[in-house]
């Protein structure tokens, strides 16, 4: 059974997270989705509530192949404990496979056994990211609001209002 690893941050997770999760569940045999634990960055939403938002927008139909954990520490190390030989990347644009290209081969060099699976973004989300989405909610505009369902699903709108503005 081939495990792959989607890693991130997701705060919050985005329409465009939710495309590759549901591209990256139809090629291996299960996929996990990491949640990144980093303690230099101070995430607007706690571990427990990226969680439940992941657990709420993901397809029930793919819920028996995802399985939903976080992490601490290299990527790799939660792979080897994970059984995971796969970590799937998603890229919006060349600068992400710079970037990502780069990481890709310090993973090989420390875990040979783990390959890099980049997958580009589908073109309606190149342009999403969880920073944008934060940057969005926290102007607290109308404007913004009415059109955030472009990037997240409606119970990610919920979560930031009430995170941002308590409403």
């Amino acid at each position: 059974m081939t495990i792959a690893v989607y890693a991130g941050s997701f705060d919050p997770i985005t329409k465009g997270h939710l495309d590759l999760i549901r591209r990256a569940s139809r090629a291996f045999q299960k996929l996990i989705i990491g949640i990144g634990v980093n303690l230099g960055k101070a995430p607007l939403f706690s571990l427990a509530e990226r969680t439940a938002l992941i657990q709420a927008t993901i397809p029930r139909e793919l819920t028996s192949v995802i399985e939903i954990l976080s992490f601490d520490g290299l990527l790799v190390d939660f792979c080897q404990q994970a059984g995971a030989t796969v970590i799937v990347r998603g890229l919006r644009a060349v600068t992400d496979f710079e970037a990502e290209l780069g990481v890709a081969h310090a993973n090989s060099n420390m875990m040979p056994e783990v390959d890099t699976f980049f997958l580009p973004t589908s073109p309606e989300y190149s342009f999403v990211s969880s920073s944008i989405v934060r940057e969005i909610a926290r102007h607290d505009s109308e404007i913004g609001w009415r059109k955030l369902h472009h990037y997240v699903s409606p119970v990610v709108i919920d979560a930031l209002r009430e995170k941002i503005n308590g409403r």
